[in-house]
């Protein structure tokens, strides 16, 4: 019987030619996509330069004068630049004993990883090392169709080659965890560690390390304020994998485990924090633009000149504006990652805070206790219904929700019964927001309840700014009564005058009769001022006396030997830059002035006749440590050593025996200080203004209307609204050892000088 065979050879032969020809295509199509992705002729690769120089956006820095951080200044993220020394070994080990545990044997891509992930379907791990993480993290853009999604993995391979030629592996690792987003505003390690930890990066636990590692597979499934068991399990899966690759002993590691996730969360929030109104006005500051003249109404020209001067001589004024790059485009506040060292000292920024706090917060409760009931509350009793439903309307057309709603088209008939229906919202009290059902009408008037404030103080001689509160509650009255708002200022202009005549040689000791005093104005009117103060009338006191004791009657006495035009000039040497109309009772206050321009002025009485404008930054780095600028202040000298001797001797009385004395007897102030109250007309504003031989500090306390006020004179005057809250600010500085502030500091006068000498 014959075998019957079958060659199956030339089938065989065939089939093999096929099956290689295939793979070798496949192996030629792959080099090819490849060496076209490498030629930029397929899908995205950046540049050369750009790989070089990744364009990350880094949230700028504003740091106090004992280099704490205040806040950051970004547009979309919260991300700040780190170096790898200043990150935990932890946060490394972790990184890596979890993501790529071969990433130092590795030059981007992970063959072995790669081929288990393909093998296993991605069920052992997606096999993307963290080179290619940051790749995709900084060039890999969202896939519109699949056949971009499939060349996005060799495209992240290609770049991720790259860059483990241009970069050291710990390069490599501080730019992944510079960009990584843990959520929360929280980008980059920095801002983890601060946002979840409230620490450092260079201070993060072995547990907190591997809680934010666990996040780099999936923030929003690990998110620990949201799946705070999610969290605890990733967390622990990454203490089993530092386990394994002995980056910790399994002792510490069942130990760590058995620990529960402790985040000490703080948002991050402009509006939150320290200094906030002294943030937001070092941004406007930086950011302004040079002033343009029609871009003022005819009204404010005189802002117009006062921003052209700024911009012309102060280099911090409009600086990412006036200032470029190398690349030749202007500094980015929110996105180059500047470090801004500014002169406030979170201390004492801290204190002032406190100080408005508590003195505010039991002004507040007087006021309500005066107001309650009173149909016209808050406003003055002296205005009208007609006069009230005035103001109420203007401040009706300020709101946002006034604008949206006009925008709409509606008519005012229709706005007006929008702002006068009931709806639910969240009103302010100082014992926190509360829940209630009002008309938004009244939402603005109970707002005009709350007093305001501002609060500047400053370094005698160097001019640093050391606390800076421009209201009593940033998220809720942001408008800045420190440089923005400008209000009468009262008696707290009174030594200007007596400056003047301290310079033209008179002495505290001359003396004049105490009496009513009529000057004739520049229209050819009598002006005869009131004086509440009415002991020793028709007595001889001294100048010394007038001012201890805020007399008006010896002001007016004092304006009737020179012009308004020389107060006007003395004034301006002062550094007041507002309106100053040249008028007799311009020697009483009448003027708006703002608080930093009085702190700013009175620097000149204790530092020798020197004034010393205030300064607020003092150097501004990039963000690779480059200083781009310092600052240094600017001083002017406005009047002799003498005279100054002689405003710092009255102006010591005005606080040992005159209106200041609450300071002394009330708050137990021993030190030496000088300083002066202030009342406007109606008692509108309460002015005080003090220094010692270091600090000069103002505050300004009043209504957001000046027909907001205390009805009574003795609640509302400047020793009872304004002067408190300096005082228990310097309490609070004096106890502070490390600050070096003493009690036993002595002005610095002369043992020749003799206050009574030029009366002898």
């Amino acid at each position: 019987m014959n075998k019957i065979t079958t060659n199956n050879t030339p089938f065989k032969k065939k089939f093999a030619a096929w099956f290689w020809s295939i793979i070798g295509a496949g192996i030629v199509a792959i080099i090819l996509i490849f060496w076209m992705i490498t030629k930029g002729w397929l899908g995205y690769l950046p540049p050369l330069d750009e790989l070089q120089n990744p364009k990350n956006k880094f949230a700028t820095e504003v740091i106090s004068a004992d280099m704490q951080l205040l806040g950051r200044y970004y547009r979309n993220e919260n991300r700040v630049s780190v170096e790898y020394t200043d990150i935990s070994p932890h946060m490394i080990n972790a990184l890596i004993a979890t993501e790529d545990v071969r990433y130092y044997d590795h030059t981007g891509v992970d063959i072995k990883s790669l081929m288990r992930a393909v093998i296993m379907l991605g069920k052992a791990g997606g096999g993307s090392t963290i080179t290619q993480q940051l790749a995709k993290q900084l060039w890999s853009p969202r896939a519109n169709n699949i056949f971009e999604r499939a060349l996005q993995k060799p495209i992240e391979w290609v770049i991720a080659t790259k860059l483990e030629r241009l970069y050291s592996k710990e390069e490599i690792l501080t730019m992944y965890l510079n960009q990584f987003d843990f959520l929360y505003n929280a980008v980059g390690i920095k801002s983890a560690a601060q946002v979840y930890f409230s620490t450092t990066p260079a201070e993060l636990k072995i547990e907190e390390a591997a809680m934010l590692v666990g996040m780099c597979k999936n923030p929003a499934l690990y998110n620990p304020r949201r799946r705070p068991e999610n969290a605890l399990n990733r967390r622990n899966t990454v203490l089993n994998q530092m386990q394994k690759y002995d980056y910790i002993t399994e002792h510490v590691c069942d130990s760590l485990k058995a620990l529960p996730i402790d985040i000490k969360y703080q948002s991050v929030d402009h509006k939150q924090g320290l200094a906030p109104y002294f943030r937001e006005y070092l941004r406007q500051v930086l950011t302004a633009k040079e002033p343009k003249k029609s871009n003022y109404s005819e009204w404010n020209q005189l802002q117009y000149e006062i921003d052209k001067r700024q911009w012309e001589e102060n280099p911090l004024y409009g600086f990412c504006n006036k200032n470029h790059k190398p690349d030749g485009t202007p500094y980015d506040l929110y996105n180059d990652g500047l470090r801004i060292y500014t002169t406030i000292d979170s201390r004492m920024q801290q204190y002032a805070e406190e100080a408005v706090s508590e003195h505010m917060q039991e002004l507040q409760k007087g006021f309500f206790r005066e107001k309650r009931k009173k149909s016209y509350a808050p406003f003055s009793k002296d205005l009208t219904p007609e006069d009230i439903d005035g103001i109420m309307n203007r401040s009706m057309r300020q709101t946002d929700r006034y604008r949206a709603l006009k925008k709409q088209g509606m008519n005012e008939t229709d706005i007006k019964k929008v702002f006068n229906t009931p709806v639910a919202m969240r009103v302010f009290s100082y014992d926190g927001l509360i829940d209630t059902t009002m008309t938004p009408m009244d939402s603005i008037r109970w707002n005009k309840h709350f007093l305001r404030c501002g609060f500047m103080s400053m370094d005698t001689h160097s001019g640093a700014v050391k606390a800076y509160v421009g209201g009593p509650n940033f998220t809720h009255f942001q408008y800045d009564m420190v440089t923005t708002g400008r209000r009468q200022v009262g008696s707290t202009i009174k030594p200007y005058l007596f400056t003047l005549a301290m310079d033209e040689g008179m002495w505290p000791c001359d003396s004049t009769v105490n009496d009513s005093v009529t000057l004739i104005d520049g229209n050819g009117v009598a002006w005869t001022p009131r004086d509440d103060h009415h002991a020793n009338q028709g007595e001889m006191v001294t100048l010394n006396w007038g001012l201890e004791k805020s007399s008006n009657w010896i002001t007016a006495y004092l304006m009737s030997l020179f012009t308004p035009e020389q107060l006007v000039r003395i004034m301006r040497s002062f550094g007041i830059e507002g309106q100053l109309d040249p008028v007799v009772s311009l020697c009483l206050g009448p003027c708006e002035v703002s608080v930093k321009e009085m702190v700013d002025a009175y620097t000149t009485f204790p530092n020798k006749g020197i004034r010393v404008e205030p300064l607020y930054v003092t150097r501004i780095e990039d963000n690779n440590g480059n200083v781009l600028a310092t600052f240094m202040p600017k001083t002017y000298e406005i009047i002799s050593e003498t005279t100054s001797y002689k405003m710092v001797y009255m102006l010591q009385n005005v606080m040992d025996h005159g209106t200041g004395v609450r300071a002394r007897f009330r708050y137990g102030l021993k030190a030496p200080m000088g300083g002066k109250t202030g009342t406007s007309q109606n008692h509108s504003d309460g002015w005080f203004v003090g220094f010692t031989p270091s600090l000069v500090s103002g505050v300004w306390v009043g209504g957001e209307d000046r027909s907001i006020h205390f009805d009574n004179m003795s609640a509302g005057q400047g020793a009872n609204m304004a002067l408190p809250i300096w005082a228990i600010y310097m309490q609070k500085v004096y106890a502070d050892e490390q600050l070096g502030y003493s009690v036993e500091e002595q002005f610095d006068i002369p043992d020749w000088f003799d206050a009574e000498a030029g009366c002898k």
